[in-house]
């Protein structure tokens, strides 16, 4: 499941050369490893190479790599039916588990800055940590999860990275569709849609009806979202229902504004976990009401190297908290 093979921006600027070499690189152990060649690259080179397809950005001039391969034939992001079930670790208790788990997937420049790469190239190795979180809540009985996948703030972020982000996030529900609803997988999205591309906002449409009556699993993402953005809305949509009368000034209280949030897409709205990768410990804008009680885990991983383990540990520190909300036990 969101297997991609997209183009990737090697620089910010127009590449008339490139060296010689090739860099391997892993999303984390155990996972496929792929490498990137780089190879002599001009702004007239457009055919298939062995290694990589290199073709010029008409707006920007950019070079773009659309090819990965492994270390030996095969390119990474093959179709395959990842999807079967993992079973359950033996140190997590399944009547114990979380039913909502919120990430904020952090770290993806960084893991590529680290390594000599583009950014693009540590959002593409991100991909493969998404994988693995939706095949592991999907395996082990979590109903949702929601992933930070674009904040609203992140559209002060340079252009070509931006529609990189957007891009990669359309491909992926484009080729993954008809695998979640065979799976049961409901795939829904949360965010302020206005400014994203008519093709992406379609695809989103069309996703989100196509799956809408799937009941094993919920996968939300949250894309030109932020907590602040769904309070404010949700204030709105509350003022307007007063001002067609509706609804009275007195009838206003907690459970009126939380039907009007965003989340109120799924049976679960309040994320049990929120997971945090990076090291940085804040939440980011995001999911700033659903969170009044979640438990927090910070890992310090970067999110292209979290995998199974570092979830495991973050359910297993979940599973030996008391959750009081206020009261004493």
């Amino acid at each position: 499941m969101f297997s991609l093979r997209l183009p990737i921006p090697l620089e910010k600027t127009l590449i008339t050369s490139l060296p010689k070499t090739s860099t391997t690189y892993s999303a984390y152990s155990g996972m496929t490893r792929f490498q990137v060649c780089h190879r002599y690259l001009s702004n007239s080179i457009t055919k298939r190479g062995t290694s990589v397809v290199a073709f010029q950005d008409e707006v920007d001039g950019e070079i773009f790599v659309d090819a990965f391969q492994d270390e030996a034939d095969g390119e990474i992001f093959v179709d395959e039916d990842f999807l079967e079930v993992d079973p359950l670790p033996v140190e997590l208790q399944p009547e114990l588990m979380p039913k909502h788990v919120a990430v904020i997937m952090d770290g993806n420049g960084r893991w590529a800055k680290m390594k000599g790469l583009p950014t693009s190239a540590g959002h593409v190795a991100g991909t493969q940590s998404f994988k693995w979180i939706v095949k592991l809540c999907y395996s082990w009985g979590i109903k949702v999860l929601t992933v930070f996948a674009f904040s609203m703030d992140n559209w002060i972020r340079p252009k070509v990275e931006t529609e990189f982000l957007l891009n990669l996030f359309e491909r992926s529900i484009l080729s993954q569709v008809e695998e979640c609803k065979r799976k049961g997988i409901q795939i829904s999205v949360i965010g302020d849609t206005s400014k994203l591309p008519k093709s992406l906002k379609s695809m989103i449409a069309n996703a989100e009806e196509t799956t809408k009556e799937n009941p094993k699993f919920q996968l939300i993402l949250a894309v030109s979202y932020s907590g602040k953005y769904d309070v404010v809305q949700a204030c709105k949509s509350v003022a307007k229902k007063v001002q067609d009368g509706l609804l009275h000034l007195e009838e206003i209280n907690e459970n009126i504004i939380e039907k009007e949030l965003e989340t109120n897409c799924t049976e679960f709205p309040y994320p049990d976990l929120l997971i945090r990768t990076s090291g940085e410990l804040r939440v980011s804008n995001f999911l700033l009401w659903q969170l009044a009680y979640t438990e927090f885990f910070f890992n310090k991983k970067l999110w292209p190297d979290f995998g199974k383990d570092e979830f495991v540990e973050a359910l297993s520190s979940f599973q030996n908290r008391q959750r009081r909300y206020g009261g004493r036990h």
